[in-house]
């Protein structure tokens, strides 16, 4: 390995995606740092829905048993209501071979992974803040990690933003490029874990209602978790409180309203801005590639956001791998980022089309209405359908495998 630099790969958040790098990429001979700017277990704004498909990538990251272990809610079906009671429901079954989605709250599976990643190898950092990167001759050679008592500077030929939503690494190079501040964001994103729901047991139920839509589910340890989007409006109208919001906006629905009358809250809310949906730069600088919500925020009613994660990080890690010999030495780095960039394309480009044509019908009721009503007509529409919000080529997990 090139002498000046003290990892192969640096990777800022350690979140499915992250981990999910790091142990594909520990486990092909990488030296990985991953920087967690929390400390774990922590909780999460997130759906917490694990689609069956997760089951496949937990079996070759070996926490399986882990997962398992946590106690999760077994979810055979989603049921999406729109605001007037009507329903579709779509059999989990249809998402995978496994057959069953999971409720398990990022608390439990996030630890999971990140202790499966220090067991693997890899050098995991906590309460470590990614500061900046390091950058020169144009490109990315590391970053900057803030402590609780000292900043230090790591080199690496490649560094990885799986930071989720916020993309912090690529969006701090973007506003030093063109030196703009963040927009107000036109939605709000809330979660919490409740007792005393209605659910229906094995369900996770989708409402719909004007401005926004939520998902509740079961999770372990009989909690439910409800997460939502409201517009930013309708938040400000009720003083930004959660559970008015929830009360107010979510409770417009009718099924909401009933499984959600004698609910009460068992853990602090939580909420982020959104600016919104679809795709970002997957190789934002030289030197720099983006995974999970980093990469491209999919839409939440999909139910495939962890599997989206996992696979990016999956994918990332086959492509770095498949390069890492070249990179050990600076070389290759150019051929690397625009291997991922393909084959990131060819993997879900499709479904992220998909779903910024449904996304128009889930922001209004009146749409989703007549789409709730439409889809309820055919089995073999909505089973189609819901293949598609999964599409790509299976093959392409391992594009470059047979280069090594």
């Amino acid at each position: 390995m090139n002498s000046s630099f003290d990892y192969d790969v640096i990777i800022a958040g350690g979140g499915p995606a992250g981990a999910s790098a790091a142990i594909h990429l520990s486990m092909s001979g990488a030296r990985v740092l991953l920087a967690e700017q929390k400390r774990f277990p922590r909780a999460k704004l997130c759906g917490e829905f694990i689609s069956p498909e997760c089951t496949v990538h937990f079996e070759r990251l070996g926490v399986v048993e882990q997962m398992l272990a946590a106690g999760p809610t077994s979810l055979n079906e989603t049921v999406f209501y729109s605001r007037g009671g009507n329903r579709v429901g779509v059999p989990s079954a249809w998402f995978g071979a496994q057959g069953v989605a999971l409720g398990l709250s990022r608390a439990e599976m996030d630890e999971r992974l990140l202790r499966r990643a220090c067991d693997c190898g890899v050098e995991v950092l906590e309460d470590a803040h990614v500061n900046s990167v390091l950058i020169e001759d144009d490109r990315v050679c590391g970053a900057k990690v803030r402590t609780s008592d000292r900043e230090l500077s790591f080199r690496a030929p490649i560094t990885i933003d799986a930071t989720g939503r916020t993309r912090a690494l690529a969006r701090r190079l973007e506003r030093a490029g063109n030196g703009s501040g963040p927009q107000r964001a036109p939605l709000v994103a809330f979660k919490a874990h409740l007792l005393n729901t209605r659910v229906e047991p094995g369900a996770c139920e989708i409402y719909f209602y004007r401005g926004g839509y939520g998902g509740l589910s079961s999770i372990e340890g009989g909690l439910s978790n409800l997460c939502f989007i409201a517009a930013a409006r309708d938040v400000r109208a009720c003083d930004s409180d959660a559970d008015r919001v929830m009360r107010e906006v979510v409770c417009q629905n009718r099924r909401a309203s009933q499984t959600l009358s004698s609910a009460r809250v068992h853990s602090p809310w939580l909420a982020v801005s959104l600016e919104g949906f679809g795709r970002h730069s997957v190789a934002p600088a030289r030197g720099l590639i983006a995974i999970g919500d980093a990469a491209s925020f999919i839409d939440p009613f999909t139910g495939s956001g962890m599997l989206m994660a996992l696979e990016s990080g999956e994918l990332a890690a086959s492509v770095i791998a498949a390069h890492l010999d070249g990179i050990r030495h600076a070389t290759q780095l150019s051929e690397l980022e625009t291997q991922y960039r393909s084959a990131y394309q060819r993997r879900f480009d499709s479904r992220l089309r998909l779903c910024s044509i449904i996304r128009r019908a889930a922001f209004v009721p009146g749409l989703a209405e007549l789409a709730i009503r439409f889809f309820a007509l055919s089995k073999l529409l909505r089973r189609n359908l819901t293949r598609a919000t999964r599409s790509g080529r299976r093959q392409d997990l391992r594009p470059f495998a047979a280069s090594k």
